[in-house]
């Protein structure tokens, strides 16, 4: 057993969207391009230690896990990662199909398993399964949330109060709807024209300029350096998307 720890704190990273944990070099990277093509980042580990390694680095949504691996087995792994608040979903792949092995990777926290070989069309379908699952369990966290923190932002939802370092921020209605849906969305690349609809409704009054003006409002009060933004990013010609390195929901 490796003697790596993984903090169970609820960390939100970016990148990657799946993590590969496949000590098959050719079957790993086979996965990601095609997961790729899909519309996904993937990352790959190529035994359990390294897997456990790189969550200490980022956090995905999910993880595509082998049983039979170096250093420390999928079992192994999935011990590793129990203690881990709001956890990824974990695919299991494996070769091993019998019936005690997959009760025992479901009991030890797995939420999917396929047997090797499989169908991509099938696989694919169970990672879309399972990560909209996983955004659907946060959406329920975040409406059930009272005090939600960003770092050095905290947010009290039912009395819309907002304060950095201790101290109070000011946001307009709008304002305060627009952070929470890109709280809500957190990590995913959200259009303006979604954020429009959302937070006004699609009013014809309402142009993408709009959006823009309140990004920069809420930037310059919950940035430490708004023109160099960290938290709320521009993703060109897209749209936004909130960043942050840790959140935490009480």
């Amino acid at each position: 057993m490796s003697d790596i720890k993984v903090d169970s704190r609820i960390n939100i990273s970016r990148e990657p969207d799946i993590l590969i944990v496949e000590d098959n070099k050719d079957l790993s990277m086979g996965l990601k391009n095609n997961l790729e093509i899909e519309g996904y980042s993937v990352s790959c580990a190529y035994d359990g230690a390294q897997g456990l390694e790189m969550l200490t680095q980022s956090f995905p949504k999910l993880i595509i896990l082998d049983l039979m691996m170096p250093r420390l087995d999928g079992y192994g792994f999935l011990k590793a990662i129990d203690s881990i608040e709001n956890r990824p979903m974990v695919l299991i792949l494996s070769a091993r199909d019998s019936e005690v092995d997959k009760v025992t990777g479901l009991r030890l926290g797995a939420d999917d398993f396929v047997t090797k070989p499989f169908g991509l069309m099938e696989l694919v379908a169970r990672v879309e399964a399972l990560i909209r699952r996983r955004a659907t369990n946060e959406l329920e966290n975040l409406s059930k949330a009272k005090s939600i923190k960003l770092g050095d932002v905290s947010i009290e939802a039912d009395s819309r109060q907002i304060s950095k370092n201790g101290n109070e921020v000011l946001l307009t209605p709008k304002e305060f709807d627009l952070l929470m849906e890109l709280i809500a969305k957190r990590g995913q690349v959200v259009s303006r024209l979604d954020l429009m609809g959302k937070v006004w409704g699609h009013m014809s009054a309402v142009e993408s300029r709009t959006v823009d003006t309140h990004i920069g409002e809420l930037r310059k009060k919950l940035e430490s350096k708004p023109a160099e933004p960290r938290l709320i990013k521009t993703i060109r010609k897209v749209g936004y998307r909130i960043e942050f390195d840790e959140v935490e929901f009480n």
